[in-house]
């Protein structure tokens, strides 16, 4: 079977164990090339991983005879220009979420993908872990009869980093992120709901900045409705006291209700009139194991990988429809 070989464009927090050591241990998967443009740390990053050779043009490392294809793993400003770089190379791509910056540019990644031919596949890991399975096949095997209704709840205190105007997180600067942790973190749990209830065909939402610790939104809320007519809700805010720190999912069926975070992985929560059951599920230390090996599979001819691009692009159409940018 043939070896996928990587190359990776970016080399941040997230390579370092959620997803960059798993593209060396699934089977027929190696890494061959890295990329940023401090060179400093794109080489520390390559000797410290055994990556043979490192870049600091991303033009550069998609020419690399040897990379078959792509990881993008910098911020979502740039996924649509590398993501499309990649696939004009004939070479598929895996980018991080969100997939882009916006609706319009996953359009252009999209478009792109369909002209060429060239897959392009999204970080929406959590569909594949054993946690989120666990919760899907309780709704599938009827745990909680007919799901009515859904609702996220999501609140975290101010991040260290928050408090330094001089040097604050890309993550919320909207030109680079393309809003604020809402944009990083909400897609996550939008993207898991959809993959259960199908897609999200309207939403609203208000948003504001409670804070005044940067420009973008710190707290939203939102109604959405699935397909089916199913109505939802959430309420995410990240600027709150610690003792309101919540991460919630919460589904209400006609027999009872399942409760389960996205983040922290605690007990998923049934409650029925039987009683209160809860399940504790154990992830793989390396989170995108799951995914990265399914995508091998798929490039390899032996699987088929239905974490794409053309579904990644509806999480940003509900996201840019909350923050009323679109």
């Amino acid at each position: 079977m043939k070896t996928i070989k990587w190359g990776f464009i970016g080399c941040g927090e997230v390579t370092e164990k959620k997803s960059g050591p798993a593209f060396s241990l699934v089977p027929g998967s190696s890494v061959v090339a890295v990329m940023s443009r401090n060179l400093d740390k794109v080489r520390s990053y390559a000797q410290r991983h055994n990556i043979p050779r490192w870049y600091t043009d991303a033009q550069a490392l998609v020419d690399d005879p040897d990379v078959d294809a792509v990881y993008i793993a910098t911020p979502p400003s740039s996924h649509a220009t590398y993501a499309i770089m990649a696939m004009k190379s004939g070479k598929p791509v895996y980018v991080e979420k969100p997939l882009a910056a916006s609706y319009a540019e996953c359009q252009r990644i999209n478009h792109i993908s369909e002209q060429t031919g060239v897959p392009c596949f999204v970080a929406y890991y959590r569909r594949y872990l054993p946690y989120f399975q666990k919760v899907k096949q309780l709704i599938k095997d009827g745990a909680i009869g007919k799901v009515m209704s859904v609702q996220i709840r999501f609140a975290v205190p101010p991040r260290d980093l928050d408090y330094n105007r001089e040097n604050l997180p890309w993550r919320v600067q909207r030109d680079i992120a393309g809003g604020g942790y809402f944009y990083d973190l909400a897609p996550h749990q939008i993207d898991f709901l959809q993959e259960m209830f199908g897609p999200i065909l309207r939403a609203h939402g208000y948003c504001c900045n409670r804070g005044g610790l940067y420009q973008t939104e710190d707290t939203v809320s939102a109604a959405f409705q699935f397909a089916d007519g199913m109505p939802g809700s959430g309420s995410w805010c990240f600027v709150a006291h610690q003792s309101a720190r919540v991460d919630r999912i919460s589904i209400g069926g006609e027999l009872g209700s399942l409760h389960f975070s996205v983040f922290t992985y605690e007990p998923i929560v049934l409650l029925t009139e039987a009683g209160r059951q809860e399940f504790s599920v154990p992830n793989p230390p390396h989170v995108q194991m799951p995914l990265i090996e399914n995508i091998v599979q798929h490039l390899q001819g032996t699987g088929h990988c239905t974490c794409d691009s053309i579904s990644a692009t509806t999480v940003n159409w509900v996201m840019d429809r909350i923050l009323g940018k679109g």
